[in-house]
C-alpha cells in the first residue's frame, strides 16, 4: 500500500523538449547593447537620481551594524547581498545570478505568500502539487536550500507545507546555481534567503484591510519603535490574519501570523537580537493528491477548475514556529563576529482523502478510495557562528569570512490508514465530497529519525587589481542520520568538501564579466530494489556571465550561461511486489541554458523587473529529462507613477512558461501547453496616511494545470481580484 510520504519521491525523467540553446547569442548581445547605451543615459540622469535617493533606515545606528531594508526604498532591487558567499557584496560583485524580490514589489502586487513571490522570480517554478503542499525548482532541479537571514535551515521533506506568509519579510533573495559554501547540502538549483524585517530607529506603524474573491478577508498590522529614551532598545511586532473560501470545492484556508523581534545595543559595538515568528494554517477541505489526468482509453480528462478530491471531513493544518537569538560584535573597524542560535518547530496534522486510479470515460468508474489520518513533528536546532572582515596582503586590502555551523533535526510522523482503502468510486463519488469518514484503524506506519550536520567554511575575496577580484572558498560538512523511515533504516554517515571559486572583472564603470564554479552534495534516504539506501547525490554548477549596474546603482542587470550537473539523483524505478513501497535508482542528469535578469528603476517613478530563462535538461543517455519542468520562463513586472497625478501608480505583471509534459504510460503523455498569466494593479494615495489598492490576477481567465510534477494535478485559479485599504503613520 502507498504511504503518506509516497509523494516525496522524485519523478521519472523522460520525454522531449526542443533545445533553446540558439537563444544564447541573443541575450548576451542584448546585454552588450545595454552596456553600450546605458552609460550615456547614466551620465544624463546621475544628478537627478541622486537627488531622488530615498532614505533607507538602518537597524540601530549606535551599533553601527548596517542593514539594507527595502521597505522604505520603493525600489525593485537592492545594492548589496550576502546570500551567495556571506560577504556583503553588490549584485555586480557577486559571481552568481541573484534575484531579489523587495518589499515594494510584494506590496504593489499583493504577494502575500511565498508561492506568489517565487512564481514571479527569474528562473523559478512553483510546483503546486496539492492545495497545501508545494515544491520549487530552478535550473531544472528541486530547490532544497533555504536560509533565514543568511543562516541555512535543513529541509527534511524537500517540500513546503502550508501557505507561508510574507508579512514578516523585508525581501526574498534567490541565488541561482549551487551554493556550496553556505548551503553545503542540497540540490545545485538555487538558494532562497528569507530576510526578516527588523526594528527601525524611529516610530512607525501601518495597517491594512483587504477583501478579495471567494470572500477572502485579510487584516494586518506592523508596529516598530524604540523602547527606551536612549534608543538602545527597539522592538517590532507584525500580525496578520486571513480567512476565506476558495475556487476549489469545499476548500477553506485560513492563517494567523505573529512576529516579534527586539534589538538591544548592549554596547556601541554589540547588538543582540531576539525574535520569534508563529504561523498557523488551518485548511478545511484540503486535497491530498489531486485529479486523474487521463481516461483508461488514453484521452485527457477535462474537469471544471473547482473540482476537488477532498471529502467534507478533510482538513490539513500546519504550524510553524521559528525562534532566533543573534549576537553581532564589532571587533574593530574591519571585523565583525556574528553568532545565531535558532530553534524551529514545524507541526502538521491532517485528516485526508486520496483518490487513485484511472477512470473510464463512458461510465466514470475506475477510481478508488484511500483515507488517512496523518501527523508530523519536526524540530530543528541550529547554531551558526562566523567572522567577517578585511586584511591586507601585498599592499592591497582583501575580504575574508569563515565560520562553523551545527544542526540537529528530528522528525516523528505517523499515518493511521482508514478502513475502506480500495473502495471503488465513480467520478461523481470521488469529487462530490460525500465519501463517509471511516475509522482510521486499518493499520499504522511512520517515521522517527534524527539528522545531524556539522560544517566548517571559509572564503576570501582577493583584490588582485582594481578591476579584478578572485573569490575562493570551501566547505567541509559531515551529515549523519539514524532512525526508521516507514520501515526503512534511515542510518547514514557522509562527509564531503565542497569548493567554491569565482572571478569578477570590471570591463568599465558599469559592466563586469564573471565566472563561477561550485560543488554540492546531499545525503539521500531512498532505497534501491534491494532495500539498500542510495549513495549521496553530488552536484556541480558552472556559470559565465555579464553584470551591470546603472543609474547610481538603482538598476541591476545580468546575463548568464549556466550548466548544472547531478550525479546519482534518486529516480523512482518501480513498486516492490513484496512491500508495496517505491524503490529507486540513481541517475545522472544535467541542465544547461541561459538567463537574463533586470530589476530596479528605469526612470523616476518607473520600477521594473524582467527575467528570462531558456534551458535543456538531459539524462545520462542524452534523452530529454524532467519534462514537467518548463524549459523556457519569462517573468515581468512593472509599475509607473503617473507624473500628472502623483497619487496614482499603475502596473502589470506577466508570468509565462513553455510547454510541460508528464509521461503517464508508454502510450499516454499529459501535456500542458505554454501559457501566460497577466496581472494588473492600481494604487492611489488619498493622503499621506491612507491609500487604496486594486489588484486583478489572471485577467485573461486562462485555464491551466497548476503542475505536472506528479501523475495527478489540479487546475490553477481563474480570474480573481482584491481591493485593499492601507494606513501608515
Amino acid at each position: 500500500m502507498p504511504k503518506h510520504k509516497r509523494t516525496h519521491a522524485l519523478k521519472p525523467l523522460s520525454s522531449a523538449i526542443p533545445s533553446p540553446t540558439s537563444q544564447t547569442p541573443t541575450l548576451i548581445s542584448l546585454t552588450l547593447a545595454l552596456s553600450a547605451s546605458l552609460p550615456g543615459m547614466v551620465q544624463a540622469q546621475q544628478v537627478a537620481v541622486a537627488d531622488s535617493e530615498p532614505a533607507v533606515q538602518q537597524v540601530i545606528v549606535k551599533a553601527k551594524v548596517k542593514q539594507y531594508p527595502t521597505e522604505q526604498s520603493g525600489s525593485y532591487t537592492v545594492r548589496k547581498s550576502g546570500s551567495a558567499i556571506g560577504l556583503d557584496l553588490t549584485l555586480r560583485e557577486t559571481p552568481q545570478s541573484v534575484s531579489v524580490v523587495t518589499r515594494a514589489k510584494m506590496d504593489d502586487f499583493q504577494l502575500d505568500n511565498v508561492n506568489q513571490v517565487l512564481a514571479g522570480t527569474t528562473g523559478v517554478t512553483v510546483e503546486k502539487v496539492e492545495s497545501d503542499r508545494t515544491y520549487y525548482t530552478a535550473r531544472g532541479f528541486d530547490i532544497t536550500n533555504f536560509q533565514f537571514d543568511g543562516v541555512g535551515a535543513p529541509l527534511v521533506f524537500g517540500n513546503q507545507n502550508g501557505d507561508v506568509d510574507t508579512a514578516i519579510y523585508d525581501r526574498l533573495e534567490v541565488v541561482r546555481g549551487a551554493n556550496g559554501l553556505l548551503s553545503s547540502t542540497g540540490n545545485p538549483s538555487a538558494t532562497v534567503n528569507f530576510v526578516r524585517k527588523r526594528p527601525t530607529d524611529d516610530f512607525q506603524a501601518s495597517a491594512g484591510l483587504s477583501y478579495g474573491s471567494w470572500n477572502t478577508r485579510r487584516v494586518d498590522a506592523d508596529i516598530s519603535s524604540p523602547l527606551n529614551d536612549a534608543g538602545t532598545l527597539a522592538g517590532r511586532f507584525v500580525v496578520a490574519k486571513q480567512d476565506g473560501n476558495s475556487y476549489l470545492d469545499r476548500y477553506q484556508p485560513s492563517k494567523n501570523i505573529f512576529y516579534g523581534v527586539i534589538q538591544a545595543n548592549l554596547t556601541d559595538d554589540t547588538l543582540l537580537t531576539l525574535g520569534h515568528s508563529y504561523q498557523k494554517n488551518d485548511s478545511t477541505g484540503a486535497m491530498w493528491g489531486a485529479l486523474p489526468l487521463y481516461y483508461s482509453n488514453g484521452a485527457p480528462t477535462n474537469y471544471g477548475r473547482d473540482t476537488s478530491t477532498s471529502a467534507n471531513w478533510s482538513y490539513w493544518n500546519s504550524e510553524e514556529q521559528r525562534t532566533f537569538l543573534e549576537l553581532k560584535q564589532r571587533l574593530n573597524n574591519d571585523w565583525e563576529w556574528k553568532t545565531t542560535l535558532t530553534y524551529n518547530k514545524l507541526l502538521t496534522d491532517g485528516r485526508l482523502f486520496y483518490v487513485y486510479g484511472t477512470p473510464d470515460q463512458a461510465t466514470g468508474t475506475g477510481l478508488y478510495s484511500y483515507p488517512s489520518l496523518y501527523s508530523s513533528d519536526n524540530k530543528q536546532t541550529l547554531l551558526d557562528s562566523s567572522m567577517t572582515g578585511k586584511y591586507t596582503l601585498g599592499g592591497r586590502q582583501h575580504d575574508l569570512t569563515f565560520g562553523v555551523n551545527f544542526s540537529r533535526s528530528t522528525l516523528d510522523d505517523i499515518s493511521h490508514y482508514g478502513q475502506g482503502i480500495g473502495t471503488p468510486l465513480t467520478e461523481d463519488e470521488a469529487f462530490n465530497g460525500n465519501y463517509p469518514m471511516p475509522a482510521f484503524d486499518a493499520s499504522t506506519d511512520g517515521s522517527s529519525y534524527i539528522d545531524r550536520r556539522k560544517s566548517a567554511y571559509g572564503a576570501t575575496r582577493l583584490n588582485l587589481a582594481d578591476d579584478l577580484k578572485l573569490l575562493v572558498g570551501a566547505n567541509y560538512t559531515n551529515a549523519t542520520s539514524s532512525g526508521i523511515d516507514y520501515g526503512v533504516n534511515h542510518k547514514s554517515d557522509n562527509s564531503a568538501v565542497t569548493p567554491y571559486a569565482g572571478l569578477v572583472y570590471d570591463l568599465n564603470q558599469n559592466i563586469s564579466a564573471y565566472t563561477s564554479y561550485t560543488k554540492i552534495f546531499n545525503p539521500q534516504y531512498q532505497v534501491d530494489i534491494n532495500n539498500v539506501t542510495l549513495n549521496p547525490l553530488e552536484g556541480k554548477s558552472y556559470e559565465l556571465g555579464l553584470k551591470g549596474e546603472f543609474f547610481a546603482r538603482k538598476l541591476n542587470a545580468s546575463a548568464a550561461i549556466f550548466r548544472v550537473e547531478q550525479q546519482n539523483a534518486a529516480e523512482q524505478a518501480g513498486i516492490s511486489t513484496v512491500t508495496g513501497q517505491a524503490y529507486y535508482r540513481g541517475i545522472d542528469a544535467h541542465s544547461e541554458g541561459i538567463e537574463f535578469d533586470l530589476s530596479g528603476q528605469l526612470t523616476q517613478g518607473w520600477q521594473a523587473s524582467l527575467g528570462y530563462t531558456a534551458m535543456t535538461i538531459k539524462d545520462q543517455d542524452g534523452n530529454n529529462a524532467r519534462t514537467y519542468v518548463p524549459k523556457q520562463l519569462l517573468r515581468m513586472a512593472t509599475t509607473y507613477q503617473i507624473p500628472q497625478l502623483q497619487q496614482l501608480k499603475i502596473g502589470a505583471s506577466l508570468n509565462w512558461q513553455g510547454e510541460t509534459s508528464y509521461v503517464q504510460t508508454p502510450t499516454v503523455t499529459t501535456v500542458q501547453g505554454s501559457y501566460a498569466l497577466l496581472n494588473l494593479m492600481a494604487h492611489y494615495d488619498i493622503n499621506k496616511q491612507v491609500s487604496v489598492s486594486l489588484n486583478l490576477n489572471n485577467v485573461t481567465n486562462k485555464k491551466y494545470i497548476s503542475s505536472l510534477y506528479w501523475s495527478q494535478a489540479y487546475y490553477g485559479p481563474p480570474m480573481n481580484g482584491s481591493v485593499a485599504v492601507n494606513w501608515k503613520y
